[in-house]
């Protein structure tokens, strides 16, 4: 079986990732200004969220992180890998046939559970509206992922991370086609969620099909190889929901203050792009290989896929997470702050974002650290975890909020997240050498945090010296591409001169198919 190009595999997933979080953000730039943050604005924010809370759940959350796995090791053991794959397909669509007709069904419910304070004004009819109509998209984003998983571990990844982008084209398309044609904005863009879920799996089904992978329509059947990927699946999906449960406190929180809802979604939208870029894609790519490398029996390769695997996070986490803590105001002011968006909501959504910059490299090590677990098939502790985490961050929400308001479910969030990364990795030191740090990665580690300290320091000299010019309409653009640019520069310089990163490093694992 040829072996996963590792580095190459980050590269790949990071760049079109990066591509779709940049489309990601000219969407949310359009929805700000047509929208502000309004009763529109929040309920749809509300509406989009129902299906992508449970997408992590059955996409690229319990169901793909228990048959990638699977998949991965039938592969490398050249057993019916295909077959046991069309058989999860079609169980797994006709289950989420059902689920999603369910929860159009209950939909007013399923609001009132994730923003009760919308009950009583225009909000809560306008979400349940937006909802259901988007609601679908669980289901073709759900068979999106699955298919991307056996494209993931043949170590095909162009497809899987480019077909991200339709989302965000769609979402775009629509509101331009609303703005010129007078369609409810609201409306547009719940359909267009949904309908780029049927593009998204149309994509992915060719991108199979060209490698020689057809999905004839099957009846579902309950095959034991599913029996026992539902019995790995169900922890996690456990512990997918405890996560959710933490989304929905946030939301319940943000619900009682006007326009906190929509602060805090385009703050995450912001944190989620160094998350997106580097996290996931680092987490798409060990997972299928430190499942394959275990089943070849190979602990030195499983440890150093993983070790590469934290590196490189670091190297790119701890630097973004500084910039957002920074120059949180500047960022959103220039992206955000425009037509309906104005500067208080500016102001809010720079704390917001601050406080989720520093939780960043947490959520970026949960997705190095999770594929230890899910590799071995153990669900059981990661759901442990879960629930601990969880409970800190409903403590810290709930009790914070009459003191700072929608401000408590930010720092919930990111204190419950640093809570999961030391459960993981004091968890994972059982697991041997293969899941240990090896020498290179400890050694580099404390010069990647010294090179962002550095950067930081830059950075916050910058922002005294400009003092207000920096939220001025007429200067903030330039100005906040000058930090950025310097603060990168400083960063790189005192990197290499270190020795945090190295391109010689770079270049060698991208050559080396074995272990790169």
């Amino acid at each position: 079986m040829k072996p996963i190009r590792l580095v190459a595999g980050f590269l790949t997933v990071g760049f079109w990732t990066l591509i779709s979080r940049v489309a990601g953000l000219v969407r949310d730039m359009f929805m700000s200004a047509y929208l502000g943050d309004g009763p529109v604005a929040q309920a749809f924010v509300v509406a989009q969220s129902l299906p992508n809370m449970f997408r992590r759940l059955f996409a690229e959350g319990a169901f793909n992180m228990a048959f990638v796995p699977m998949y991965s090791k039938k592969l490398e053991g050249g057993e019916d890998a295909n077959g046991f794959a069309r058989d999860a397909y079609w169980s797994l669509a006709a289950f989420l046939a059902v689920f999603s007709a369910i929860a159009i069904v209950i939909m007013p419910a399923l609001v009132w559970a994730m923003a009760s304070g919308f009950q009583g004004d225009p909000r809560f009819d306008l979400a349940v509206t937006m909802g259901r109509i988007a609601f679908p998209y669980i289901l073709f984003i759900s068979l999106t992922a699955l298919l991307s998983g056996v494209l993931n571990s043949m170590g095909r990844f162009l497809a899987t991370s480019a077909v991200t982008i339709l989302l965000s084209a769609t979402m775009i398309v629509g509101m331009i086609l609303a703005r010129r044609f007078g369609w409810d904005m609201g409306r547009t863009l719940a359909w267009s969620v949904s309908v780029s879920g049927v593009l998204q799996l149309a994509f992915t089904w060719w991108a199979l099909r060209r490698v020689g992978f057809t999905l004839p329509f099957q009846l579902p059947k309950w095959t034991p190889e599913l029996k026992r990927l539902a019995i790995i699946a169900a922890p996690a999906a456990l512990a997918g929901g405890v996560v959710q449960v933490n989304l929905i406190v946030g939301r319940q929180v943000a619900s009682y203050t006007d326009g906190a809802i929509t602060w805090l979604y385009n703050a995450d939208r912001l944190y989620q792009l160094p998350l997106g870029v580097v996290g996931i894609a680092i987490g798409v790519v060990l997972l299928p290989e430190i499942s394959r490398r275990l089943r070849a029996e190979d602990p030195e390769g499983a440890q150093h896929s993983f070790s590469r695997g934290a590196e490189f996070a670091l190297l790119l986490t701890l630097p973004a997470a500084v910039a957002l803590i920074v120059i949180a105001r500047p960022i959103i002011g220039v992206i955000f702050e425009r037509g309906a968006y104005d500067a208080h909501a500016a102001h809010n959504t720079a704390l917001a974002l601050a406080v989720y910059g520093a939780g960043l490299p947490a959520f970026v090590l949960h997705k190095v650290l999770q594929p230890q677990f899910y590799a071995r098939h153990d669900t059981r502790r990661p759901f442990n975890y879960a629930v601990i985490s969880m409970v800190v961050n409903a403590v810290l929400a709930i009790a914070l909020m009459p003191l700072i308001g929608f401000l408590a479910a930010a720092i919930a969030t990111s204190a419950a997240g640093w809570i999961m990364v030391v459960q993981l990795w004091l968890g994972s030191r059982r697991m041997g050498a293969s899941a240990q740090m090896d020498a290179r990665f400890r050694r580099r580690l404390p010069r990647i945090i010294l090179s962002s300290l550095v950067m930081g320091a830059v950075l916050l000299a910058m922002m005294w010296g400009l003092g207000d010019a920096v939220t001025e309409k007429g200067s903030r653009t330039p100005l906040l591409l000058a930090m950025v640019l310097v603060g990168m520069g400083s960063y790189f310089a005192t990197a290499s001169l270190t020795g945090a990163m190295s391109l010689a490093d770079l270049k060698a694992s991208l050559r080396r198919g074995k272990r790169g």
